[in-house]
C-alpha cells in the first residue's frame, strides 16, 4: 500500500490513548504513526482510514477535518468478546484535487479488498461512496450497495459528481457492475416523486424512515449489501448534531448502532462508510462518540459473522416449498447456524448472476407465501436477473 496517501494518526491521539486503561479497545489496534509507519496488515481483518475530503459535499463543507474526535472516543471504548485483529490506516490526504483524492481511495479500498480486509471509512462526502464502489471493478464482480440517508442523492447525470448527485453516476455510468440498489430511511419530503418512482422501475428497493424503523424487516437488505454507506444526516440532529443537513427527524442512536451492527454480522459486506461528519457542528463532540459506537457495533457484527450464505452449502440449510395456485412453487431457506432465511430465484446455472440467486428474506416473508402472497423481493430480483 502506497504510504504517500495517508498521513498518520495525530500525536494527540497517540497521547490520549496512554491515559486510558490497558483493556481499552486503542490498546489492540495497530496504528499508523509518524515513527512506526503503516502497520502490518498481516492477519488484519478491518483497517480503518479517514478521508480528509470536503470539496464535493453540498452544503457541508468542513467533513473530513478534525477526525481525531472520533479516533478518541472510539479507542476509549472497551472491545467484546472479539477475535478480529484491527488496523488504523491514518487519514487520505486533501489532494491537490479532487480527483486526486478519489484516486488514492480507490486505491486504498481495492488493495485492502484484495487481501481480505475490510475497510472502515470514515469523513469526507457520501461521493466517496461512488469511489468506494469503482474499488469493485478489479473484483470482476456486480455489487450491491445499500445506503442509509434521507436522501437517494439522484442529482442529475449531467451534474459534476457531489454528495448529492453521486448515485445517478453509479447507475448510469461504465462499467456497470451495479446489480441492486438499496436505501433505508428515506424520508419522502427530501425526494421527488420522479425519483421515488424511477428506483421503483429499475426494481430497486427503498425503505422510508417510518417502515425502517422495523428493524427486523430492513435486516435483509444489509444481508444482501457488499457496500454499506451511511450520511450521519440520516439520523436526527438532536442525536447528531454534526451535520449542516441534520434534519428534526431520523434515526435514533440507538437505531443506528443496530443497523450498523446488521451491517457487520452481514457476511456479505466487505466495505463500510461513516460520511459527511462536521465537527464544526458537534456539541460537546456528541456525533463524534456515537460514530464511535457506530464503529463499535459494526465490529461487533463482524465477529459474530457465521459464514452463511455465499460461503455455505445448502446442505446447511432447512428447505420449505411454497405451492402457489397459479405459479411456480417457491423455495426458502433456513440456515442451521443462525436462523436466518432465505428466498431462491431459480436461474439458469451459467447467469452471470448467479451469486444473487439466494435473496435474503425474514420469516415474515415465508409466512405470507405460505398464504399466496409473493414478496416484492422475490419480484424485484427476478426482474434483475431475466
Amino acid at each position: 500500500m502506497n504510504a504517500d496517501f495517508l498521513s498518520p494518526i495525530k500525536d494527540s491521539v497517540v497521547a490520549h490513548l496512554a491515559s486510558q486503561q490497558d483493556k481499552s479497545l486503542g490498546n489492540f489496534i495497530r496504528f499508523h504513526t509518524e515513527e512506526g509507519g503503516l502497520p502490518d496488515l498481516g492477519n488484519v481483518e478491518i483497517a480503518i482510514f479517514g478521508v480528509q475530503e470536503d470539496r464535493n459535499s453540498q452544503d457541508n463543507f468542513g467533513c473530513g477535518e478534525d477526525l481525531h474526535f472520533i479516533r478518541k472516543k472510539l479507542y476509549q471504548l472497551f472491545p467484546g468478546n472479539w477475535h478480529t485483529a484491527i488496523a488504523d490506516l491514518g487519514n487520505v490526504k486533501k489532494g491537490n484535487t479532487v480527483s486526486d483524492t478519489y484516486f488514492a481511495v480507490k486505491e486504498i479500498v481495492t488493495t485492502l479488498l484484495k487481501q481480505n480486509v475490510i475497510p472502515i471509512i470514515i469523513g469526507g462526502g457520501q461521493d466517496i461512496t461512488y469511489v468506494n464502489y469503482r474499488a469493485y471493478d478489479s473484483l470482476e464482480q456486480t455489487v450491491n450497495i445499500t445506503t442509509v440517508d434521507s436522501r437517494f442523492d439522484l442529482g442529475n447525470l449531467e451534474d459534476e459528481l457531489t454528495s448529492q448527485s453521486y448515485l445517478s453516476k453509479i447507475i448510469m455510468q461504465e462499467p456497470s457492475n451495479l446489480f441492486n440498489y438499496c436505501n433505508v430511511g428515506y424520508q419522502t419530503y427530501f425526494n421527488s416523486q420522479e425519483e421515488i418512482n424511477l428506483l421503483d422501475n429499475l426494481f430497486f428497493d427503498a425503505y422510508r424512515l417510518g417502515n425502517s424503523k422495523e428493524l427486523e424487516s430492513v435486516e435483509p437488505a444489509f444481508r444482501n449489501s457488499d457496500i454499506v454507506s451511511i450520511d450521519i444526516g440520516a439520523i436526527r440532529q438532536s442525536e447528531a448534531p454534526a451535520n449542516n443537513n441534520a434534519s428534526p427527524n431520523g434515526f435514533f442512536g440507538e437505531e443506528i448502532c443496530a443497523i450498523a451492527r446488521y451491517a457487520g454480522i452481514s457476511d456479505k459486506v466487505s466495505s463500510f462508510g461513516i460520511y459527511e461528519y462536521n465537527p464544526k457542528h458537534d456539541k460537546n463532540h456528541q456525533t463524534a462518540h456515537l460514530i464511535a459506537q457506530m464503529i463499535w457495533y459494526f465490529i461487533e457484527g463482524v465477529n459474530f459473522r457465521v459464514n452463511d450464505y455465499p460461503f455455505s452449502g445448502k446442505e446447511n440449510y432447512q428447505k420449505f416449498t411454497v405451492l402457489l395456485e397459479d405459479d411456480d412453487p417457491l423455495t426458502f431457506y433456513k440456515s442451521n447456524k443462525s436462523g436466518r432465511w432465505w428466498i431462491e430465484i431459480n436461474i439458469l446455472s451459467n447467469n452471470k448472476y448467479k451469486r444473487h440467486a439466494l435473496v435474503p428474506c425474514t420469516y415474515k416473508d415465508y409466512t405470507e407465501a405460505t398464504k399466496q402472497v409473493i414478496p416484492e423481493k422475490w419480484y424485484k430480483a427476478m426482474k434483475k436477473m431475466v
